[in-house]
C-alpha cells in the first residue's frame, strides 16, 4: 500500500485544506488511538507551537484519541523535541506535535513519536492509514479516555536540557542573544541558558498565534544579525518554531550555518574519542564539511535530505552524530531526534573546551563555493536520467578530481531539476553549472 499521510517530516498542509481540516484531526486522533490502543493500554502525549490553530487541532484530536479509549496528556506549546523525550519519561505509548516547523502561521501538521521517542513503526502507520478509511466508532462511555495536562512539563524539559552538559558546567561571562521565533522555545530556552549562567538578550518571545517564524528565527536571520552587533554579543542563536533547528550568528554578525555547527561538535567529541564512528550529512551537505572532517580521519557518509533519513542512517550504522545544513543537528548522546537547544548547547560546550570564539571555532571548515540553478523543464521523461547528461555529470565530476562534486535532483514539487556544482574554484564551478543547466534544458526542450 503506498503511504498517503506520512510523509518525511510528518503531515503538514495549509490550514482549511486537505488534508489539514478539524475533521480529518478528529479522525486522525481516533484512528492512531485505535491503533496505539490495539497494542494495549494506551497513553498519548500532545504537545504544539504557538501557531493559532493548535488550539483547533488540539481539540480535535484530544476528542478522537478520547473517543477511541486513549488517555491524553496534553503539554501545551513545546518544542518538538521536547515531546519525543517527555514521551520517553512518562512512558506513553505515543506523542504527537502539532506543528508546522519553520513555515508560517497559517500552516499546520502532525508529527508522531513512538513510546522510545523515534519514528513510528512502519507498521503502526500502515494501520493508522488503513483505520483512516475506516467508519469511525466510539468506545463504551466506561472506556472513553481521560484527558490531563502535564502542568511542570517545561520544568522537566529545561532541566533534560542542562543534563547534556556537565553538572559543573557554567556559561558566566558569555553574552549571548536568543532568537526564538515567536516558537516553540520561547519559554524554555532562555531559562536554558541563564540557568546555565549565561547573560541572555532574547528576541521573538512574544508569540500571538499569528507571528511564529515572521521576519525571524533560523529562516530570517536579520534581526539576530544586528542584535549581536548591538549588543557587543559573543554570539547569537536562532532556532525555528519548533525548535528541532538551530543557526547561530558569531560575534562579526556572520551567519554560522548547520554544516559547520556540525563540524564543531563533531571535531569536540572527535578530540575527546566520544565521537564513536562518523558523521551523517545530507546530499545538500557543503564539500568543506567533507574535506574539513577527512583532515581528521573522520568518516562522513550522506543520506537524503530530511532529518528522518540522516537519522536512519545514524541508526543503521551506529553512529551519534548528524544533520543537514539548515540546522537540524542530531546528537544521539542526549536526544533521539534533532534537538536545537541541546545541539547549541554541545556547540557552546565545544568552544568553552577550545577556549575559543564562534568566528575562531568555524574556521576548521572552509566551506566550498557552491552553485545552485534551476532549470524548469515541460514534462514527460526525467531528464536527470538522459543518457547524455549521465555522461556530462560523469565528465564533469571526474574532472573535479575529489575535489568538486555535482548533484542533480528532480523537485519533487515543481517541473523543476535542480543542479548543484561545488569545489574549490568558483570561476570553475559556475561554468560548469552553468555547462550541465544548459544541456539539461535542451535535451529537455
Amino acid at each position: 500500500m503506498t503511504k498517503k499521510y506520512f510523509g518525511t517530516d510528518g503531515i503538514r498542509g495549509r490550514v482549511g485544506e486537505f488534508p489539514i481540516t478539524p475533521d480529518f484531526m478528529l479522525k486522525l486522533g481516533w484512528a492512531a488511538g485505535m491503533a496505539f490502543r490495539s497494542m494495549g493500554a494506551c497513553r498519548v502525549l500532545v504537545g504544539k507551537d504557538t501557531r493559532i490553530s493548535g488550539y483547533m487541532f488540539e481539540s480535535a484530536l484530544e476528542a478522537g484519541l478520547s473517543a477511541a479509549g486513549a488517555d491524553v496528556l496534553l503539554l501545551g506549546p513545546m518544542p518538538t523535541p521536547a515531546i519525543a523525550y517527555l514521551t520517553r519519561t512518562f512512558h506513553a505509548e505515543a506523542g504527537i506535535v502539532i506543528s508546522a516547523s519553520h513555515n508560517p502561521h497559517h500552516d499546520n501538521g502532525i508529527k508522531f513519536f513512538s513510546g522510545e521517542g523515534t519514528k513510528l513503526p512502519d507498521e503502526v502507520e500502515l494501520m493508522i492509514e488503513e483505520l483512516l478509511d475506516a467508519p469511525m466508532t466510539v468506545v463504551e462511555s466506561s472506556k472513553l479516555g481521560k484527558v490531563s495536562r502535564i502542568n511542570d512539563a517545561s520544568g522537566r524539559y529545561i532541566e533534560f536540557c542542562k543534563s547534556s552538559v556537565p553538572s559543573s558546567t557554567s556559561f558566566a561571562g558569555l553574552k549571548v542573544v536568543l532568537d526564538c521565533a515567536h516558537g516553540a522555545t520561547y519559554k524554555v530556552a532562555p531559562s536554558v541558558f541563564r540557568e546555565l549562567g549565561a547573560q541572555v538578550t532574547v528576541l521573538s518571545a512574544q508569540p500571538d498565534g499569528l507571528n511564529i517564524n515572521e521576519n525571524c528565527g533560523s529562516t530570517h536571520m536579520g534581526q539576530l544579525q544586528a542584535a549581536v552587533l548591538a549588543e557587543h554579543a559573543d554570539l547569537g542563536i536562532a532556532f525555528d518554531g519548533d525548535g528541532d533547528r538551530v543557526l547561530m550568528v558569531d560575534q562579526t554578525g556572520a551567519i554560522v550555518d548547520g554544516d559547520e555547527l556540525l563540524f564543531i561538535i563533531a571535531r569536540d567529541l572527535h578530540e575527546r574519542d566520544k565521537l564513536q564512528g562518523g558523521v551523517v550529512g545530507t546530499l545538500m551537505s557543503n564539500l568543506g564539511l567533507e574535506l574539513a572532517l577527512a583532515d581528521l580521519g573522520i568518516p562522513f557518509v550522506r543520506a537524503n535530505v530530511g532529518d528522518r533519513y540522516v537519522i536512519a542512517e545514524l541508526l543503521e550504522r551506529s553512529w551519534l552524530v548528524g544533520g543537514e545544513n539548515s540546522g537540524h543537528i542530531v546528537c544521539f548522546r542526549h536526544a533521539t531526534t534533532g534537538d536545537a537547544i541541546i545541539a547549541a548547547l554541545q556547540v557552546l560546550m565545544a568552544l568553552k573546551s577550545r577556549g575559543e570564539s564562534l568566528a575562531q571555532s568555524r574556521q576548521g571548515l572552509r566551506k566550498c563555493p557552491q552553485v545552485l540553478v534551476n532549470v524548469r523543464f515541460g514534462g514527460g521523461d526525467n531528464p536527470v536520467e538522459h543518457p547524455a547528461v549521465k555522461e556530462a555529470c560523469e565528465r564533469v565530476t571526474a574532472a573535479m578530481a575529489g575535489r568538486g562534486r555535482v548533484l542533480l535532483r528532480k523537485s519533487g514539487t515543481e517541473p523543476l531539476v535542480r543542479v548543484m556544482v561545488e569545489g574549490d574554484d568558483e570561476a570553475l564551478v559556475r561554468a560548469y553549472a552553468d555547462e550541465l543547466a544548459k544541456l539539461v534544458a535542451e535535451v529537455s526542450a
